[in-house]
């Protein structure tokens, strides 16, 4: 899909949708529950449908009603289930230690980026505690059974990988012990599943680098749960706001455990005018300066942070960034295409970039077929002088399906698409 967006700025007022991440969690962890859960969940998207489509073929029950997601738990898994993970990398590395712990074997596939995102390292232990793998890069099979005991892995590379086994290793049948070799990056994600798991009845004991999963423990439904607003997206049009404004994004819990809310802190850093509110912010222009930031714990906040950058004065500098090379897209090659497209300034550094900034023109961006990407040009676009086309813009469906429409109700214009009723 190819739209062109019309420079200019977006005000006005709009609901954060669903945490996506959270979603995944709190869906598997429904699974393995003692009773059905009713998860109260406003939107989806492609990638939640990824996970409730493992869940299915994994044996657990789906049914739906107007805003809420009803799940039946697994009673028994069915032996080689197929299971479809599209691109989601967070699908495939949160049910694949699960699968396992039913020993019931499958068969994994991916689309898009997947094949290529790194899983060695969760692979490695996976095989040292019983796993068996076809090869080591999909799509593969896996047979045997995972089994308790101590896991050795890096906390740099992927915070998934920690936590589809908290996931799934306490419904072993004896205690296991996760230990990471280097600092966790992203931790916020794993503060996340345990505060998830906590609201499932499983303990875990954590302290530094290490995880204590004791065995056999039961998880226990809340009956209905909810699932709080996602910063994540909420970021784009709280920068959004910082571009033109005022944008106020309800919602949002200011005391959530996830690590993208410091997007406030960061807009306050650039100049912009924020107003923190119970539920949520609004977001003003001011007078924007460059910065340097370490994105290592936010990596999902650089490209529309890097919107933000290409229309301040000054330069940024991004850091903390490597494992942005490993996401839908190359996101540090993708994102300095996207400010370079519009005109922009921007240089790729190892393991993060460089913007000068000042004023883009506008122009063609790629979206790589990565949400955040196409969200990001869309946000930059406001800064521009000229018009915006991003081709595959349909990239948003992975995320936030519902981007453009409260982009256009915001006062965007946009020319290829009309306001609809979010499904």
């Amino acid at each position: 899909m190819k739209l062109t967006i019309t420079p200019g700025p977006l005000r006005g007022t709009v609901k954060a949708i669903p945490s996506k991440s959270e979603a995944h969690r709190l869906l598997i962890l429904a699974a393995l529950a003692d009773a059905p859960t009713e998860i109260i969940l406003s939107q989806s998207s492609a990638d939640i449908e990824c996970i409730l489509s493992c869940l299915q073929a994994l044996g657990a029950g789906v049914s739906r009603s107007p805003g809420r997601i009803t799940v039946d738990p697994v009673a028994r898994a069915p032996h080689s289930p197929q299971l479809h993970c599209g691109e989601s990398g967070s699908t495939l590395r949160f049910v694949l230690p699960l699968a396992a712990a039913f020993g019931r074997g499958g068969d994994f596939h991916g689309s898009g980026r997947l094949p290529e995102r790194p899983l060695s390292e969760l692979i490695a232990v996976m095989k040292k505690r019983g796993v068996a793998f076809s090869q080591e890069r999909l799509p593969f099979t896996i047979t045997g059974k995972l089994r308790p005991g101590e896991y050795v892995l890096p906390g740099d590379v992927s915070s998934q990988y920690l936590t589809g086994l908290l996931l799934a290793l306490p419904r072993l049948t004896g205690d296991s012990v996760l230990q990471l070799t280097s600092e966790l990056q992203s931790s916020a994600y794993v503060e996340m599943t345990l505060a998830a798991l906590r609201r499932f009845g499983i303990t875990v004991l954590a302290s530094g680098r290490r995880f204590e999963i004791p065995g056999g423990q039961k998880y226990i439904s809340p009956g209905v749960i909810g699932i709080e607003g996602d910063w994540s997206s909420a970021a784009f049009f709280l920068v959004a706001g910082a571009l033109g404004g005022p944008v106020a994004v309800t919602g949002l819990d200011p005391h959530s455990c996830q690590g993208d809310k410091e997007v406030l802190s960061i807009l306050e850093r650039f100049g912009a005018s924020v107003e923190r509110c119970s539920d949520g912010a609004v977001v003003s222009a001011g007078k924007a300066a460059g910065l340097a930031l370490d994105v290592s714990e936010i990596p999902d906040l650089l490209p529309v942070l890097a919107a933000a950058a290409a229309s301040a004065r000054g330069t940024t500098i991004f850091s903390g960034g490597k494992r942005l090379r490993f996401k839908e897209s190359d996101r540090l090659t993708s994102t300095a295409a996207m400010i370079n497209s519009l005109g922009g300034s921007a240089r790729e550094l190892s393991g993060g970039l460089v913007i000068e900034g000042g004023s883009l023109t506008g122009g063609r961006v790629d979206s790589f077929r990565d949400h955040r990407i196409a969200m990001a040009a869309a946000v930059a676009a406001i800064g521009c002088s000229g018009p915006v086309v991003i081709d595959g813009a349909a990239a948003v469906e992975k995320s936030y399906p519902r981007f453009f429409t409260d982009y256009l109700e915001l006062g965007g214009v946009v020319d290829g698409i009309s306001i609809r009723q979010s499904p």
